[in-house]
C-alpha cells in the first residue's frame, strides 16, 4: 500500500513538471500581452513612422528583433493617463532577448533596420506581434 502512495505521488508530480510551461514560453506570452496593450495605448497621429520588419526568415530572426527594440524606444503614449502602464510595457519588452544561429542569414543577413519600410506605430505592434507567435 506505501509503494502505491509513493507511486502515486511520483506519477502527480511528474506529470505536473511535464504540463508546466517552460519560462521562455511564459516570457514571450507576457511580451505578446504588453504589444496587444501598448497598441490601445500608443501615440498614432503625428507620429513617428517605425522602420517595420517583414517576411522573416527562420534562421535569421534575431536582426528582427533587433529592429523591432530599436522602434519600441520610438514609441510615444497617446495620452499621460496611460504613460506609467506605458513605460512599463516599454521596460518588459526591452528585457527580450532572442539568439538563433545565424547560420541560413547570408543574403537576409545584410539587410538594416532601415532598409525595412516605414509604417505607423499601429502596424509596427502589429509586426510585432505576428513576429512573437
Amino acid at each position: 500500500m506505501e509503494r502505491m502512495i509513493i507511486f502515486c505521488m511520483l506519477f502527480f508530480c511528474s506529470t505536473m513538471m511535464l504540463t508546466e510551461a517552460s519560462p521562455r514560453t511564459v516570457k514571450y506570452k507576457q511580451i505578446q500581452k504588453k504589444i496587444e496593450d501598448l497598441q490601445s495605448m500608443v501615440k498614432e497621429k503625428d507620429a513617428e513612422l517605425l522602420h517595420t520588419p517583414e517576411n522573416f526568415v527562420e534562421g535569421c530572426l534575431s536582426t528582427a528583433v533587433t529592429c523591432f527594440k530599436k522602434g519600441v524606444q520610438k514609441l510615444q503614449p497617446a495620452s499621460s493617463q496611460d504613460n506609467g502602464a506605458f513605460h512599463k510595457a516599454i521596460r518588459i519588452m526591452n528585457k527580450l532577448t532572442y539568439r538563433d544561429s545565424g547560420e541560413h542569414c547570408e543574403s537576409y543577413e545584410k539587410k538594416t533596420c532601415e532598409s525595412y519600410e516605414k509604417k505607423t506605430p499601429k502596424e509596427f505592434l502589429k509586426g510585432f506581434e505576428n513576429l512573437m507567435q
